[in-house]
């Protein structure tokens, strides 16, 4: 009975240090996130979690961390993954502060109407990997490994804007980003930096005349019930930068840097179908819910707000140099936009 007791108390101690090793061996990898859970973002970083923890066989564990659960600014969350204490997560327009190249991402009439085709060659080996955008990055101690498209930048405004001189004098609100005030000068308008917790009750007041979001954020903020109209002039697309902190993904063994790269390559369509869902589900939300009427500018239309946004390129490059007027030349180039 003694022996058999000992065989127990021995099994049990080894499965105990087996427990005790299988933890010592996994990692975590804590992904922060600029949105709230249900959001686009959210839904993205559910799919990378299961698959980075589907390819690593568990040895690897996402931890999401929506807005909030790290802090109440972006920049916040960048300094986070610059100092190594988040080292994954996601930038977009805010994150010019850090890296000014990456406001090349908030430029108008870049990118082409269709949505799938920018998601393509926003994550394509000739821009993602090229010397410019990596260096952009590296140069600030992070390294981007995909591009997330999230929609369209949609105004709602409380009149109708179909050409440039509608725009004129009106107080849109913009993120913190120098180059989207200048791009919006350059169609006439007077924007504003608001910040996104107020920015519903300053559209209800007046303080701000009109707003820049995508479908799903007018929906999920309700910025709709403010507005009377909503406008389509598909100028841009809302774009977040997964990027990495650069020791930690250096750190990685050439496996795992094989396996980010299937990841990120799986989620290229599977993102835009997620903000595709997203966006197509809470329009219908928002014509349920509310009478906003809803323009979509001619390409006519189009053509007039391009020219006037295109020396706003120039704006770009002389703000952050070469660098930046190479990556602007290869998007330019792979989108066959010039």
């Amino acid at each position: 009975m003694k022996m058999k007791l000992n065989k127990i108390a021995l099994g049990i101690t080894a499965f105990g240090l087996m427990s005790v090793a299988a933890s010592a061996s996994a990692e975590t990898w804590r992904f922060g996130l600029e949105e709230i859970e249900g959001s686009v973002q959210h839904g993205y970083a559910e799919e990378f979690k299961k698959l980075v923890e589907e390819k690593t066989d568990g040895e690897v564990t996402v931890e999401l961390l929506p807005y909030g659960s790290w802090g109440s600014t972006y920049s916040a969350l960048y300094d986070a993954v610059q100092s190594g204490s988040i080292p994954l997560a996601f930038g977009s327009g805010a994150l010019g502060g850090t890296v000014p190249e990456s406001q090349l991402l908030s430029l108008n009439f870049v990118t082409p109407a269709d949505q799938l085709e920018t998601a393509k060659v926003l994550n394509s080996p000739a821009f993602l990997k090229s010397d410019p955008w990596q260096e952009a990055f590296r140069e600030r101690g992070l390294v981007p490994l995909a591009e997330l498209t999230e929609g369209y930048q949609v105004w709602t405004t409380n009149k109708p804007i179909e050409i440039p001189a509608d725009m004129d004098g009106l107080q849109i609100r913009v993120m913190d980003n120098s180059l989207l005030r200048e791009a919006y000068k350059a169609y006439g308008a007077a924007p504003i930096s608001i910040a996104y917790g107020e920015l519903y009750s300053a559209l209800q007041q007046g303080q701000a005349e009109g707003n820049i979001q995508p479908v799903f954020a007018h929906e999920e903020m309700g910025f709709y019930e403010v507005q009377d109209y909503m406008i389509f002039a598909k100028q841009a697309q809302f774009v977040a930068t997964l990027m990495g902190n650069l020791d930690w993904y250096e750190g990685l063994g050439d496996e795992q840097q094989e396996m980010l790269d299937e990841v990120t390559a799986e989620l290229v369509e599977k993102g835009y179908n997620i903000q595709d869902e997203f966006n197509s589900t809470r329009l219908d939300t928002i014509k349920e819910k509310s009478d906003i009427k809803i323009i979509e500018l001619t390409d006519e239309q189009r053509e007039k707000f391009r020219e006037m946004a295109e020396p706003v390129r120039q704006t770009f490059i002389d703000d952050v140099g070469e660098r930046g007027e190479q990556a602007l030349d290869i998007l330019l180039e792979e989108f066959d936009t010039e």
